[in-house]
């Protein structure tokens, strides 16, 4: 339909005539720098920080400003539909939300307040195991909301198995393996504060909570929390995988399944000879490995490579409108949103999440249209000039 969210810009100027601002910044620099003034030190960093240097979350900055979009003229764009489908579920606009853990260091709601305001807007969102909530506790906030469940994969196969059963039961459609975060990067922001939430027991809802995780303990969290969190670290860093292993996941999850951290042509096949069922292009923000290539960069080999085998999503620098335009033109069926949405939660919880997120996809609707596109479906790497 014309504007369907476009029309939160309307709605903005409409209410100023009433004297009436905005109650955060839609401008996304001035969001962040807005979320450090409000958040300490050791929260802040652990969502803007990157690996090493910082030099891939730059890079991923950098990768979009040497895209730039070529508008085209008199297209009949007025009428627009965002609309579309990835591995069955139907989307308002190609957009979900990222899985990021430890909601609760922004804000005490934390993953409840941000799945509450992704169902309101139908927006899908994919809850972090490292949750500060349980998958059942998101689930009832997200309602009737399409949710994916993103897994940290532990060492122990039985706890694994355990919380896909918990997600598969608890609604959520889609399995998101995130395969580039098995031990944790080196993070100086995080490392200067000597923040790691996990270590005090923040961010472990869900292994926390989860029966099998519980029964190999002696005494419960809540008698002796110090080794549950040892046990929750035993398992769940310091372990890669092999490609052979996914029949594990396969075995216990009968939903599609998607490989997040993907950003090599080989290993994407590698994806499809596995039987997975799509990608995530990302470098997790810039997280993990410093001086890597930057995600957008990575995007068209992969998408030549098996996009027309598997559905590939984006994650990794977007922040605008723009930036979405430019990600699908390049063959991403759609984009996953991190740290604007946190810094939205940040602010003010369920309501900051919706304005961020009714601002992304305002921005969206309008530079798709502005660009002289109707659909997603039009966009395609003649939409871009590369500098």
């Amino acid at each position: 339909m014309a504007g369907q969210f476009a029309a939160y810009q309307n709605e903005i100027y409409l209410q100023g005539l009433g004297g009436a601002v905005p109650p955060f910044t839609t401008e996304p620099n001035a969001l962040e720098q807005s979320a450090r003034d409000r958040l300490g030190p050791g929260p802040f960093w652990y969502v803007a920080g990157g690996a090493g240097s910082g030099a891939t979350v730059r890079a991923n900055r950098d990768a979009f400003d040497r895209v730039q979009i070529v508008p085209r003229m008199l297209t009949n764009a007025t009428e627009r539909h965002l609309g579309v489908n990835v591995l069955g579920t139907e989307l308002p606009a190609p957009v979900m939300l990222a899985p990021v853990g430890v909601q609760s260091i922004l804000h005490p709601d934390g993953e409840l307040a941000t799945a509450r305001a992704a169902a309101e807007l139908g927006v899908p969102m994919v809850l972090s195991t490292a949750s500060s909530h349980t998958i059942e506790e998101v689930a009832e906030a997200s309602g009737d909301g399409p949710r994916w469940y993103q897994l940290y994969w532990p060492n122990d196969p039985d706890v694994c198995a355990s919380l896909l059963e918990r997600a598969k039961k608890a609604g959520y459609t889609a399995l998101v393996v995130t395969l580039d975060t098995w031990t944790l990067a080196w993070r100086p922001h995080d490392l200067d504060q000597s923040y790691l939430p996990f270590l005090r027991g923040v961010g472990t809802a869900i292994p926390f909570s989860d029966p099998v995780f519980r029964a190999g303990l002696e005494k419960s969290p809540e008698e002796d929390l110090p080794m549950a969190i040892l046990r929750w670290v035993q398992l769940f860093t310091g372990t890669d995988k092999s490609w052979d292993q996914l029949a594990f996941l396969r075995e216990h999850w009968d939903g599609p399944i998607v490989l997040k951290g993907i950003q090599h042509p080989d290993d994407a096949r590698k994806a499809v000879e596995s039987g997975m069922d799509g990608i995530v292009v990302s470098n997790h923000g810039g997280r993990q490995v410093d001086g890597a290539v930057g995600s957008l960069d990575a995007l068209p080999g992969i998408v030549e490579a098996v996009g027309e085998q598997v559905d590939v999503l984006f994650d990794s620098g977007i922040r605008t409108g723009a930036d979405i335009v430019k990600a699908l033109a390049l063959g991403a069926k759609a984009v996953m949103v991190g740290r604007p949405f946190a810094y939205g939660l940040a602010h003010g919880g369920q309501v900051g999440v919706r304005h961020v997120l009714r601002s992304l996809l305002a921005d969206f609707d309008l530079t798709l249209g502005l660009s002289g596109h109707r659909s997603p479906a039009e966009l395609g790497p003649d939409a871009l000039r590369f500098s």
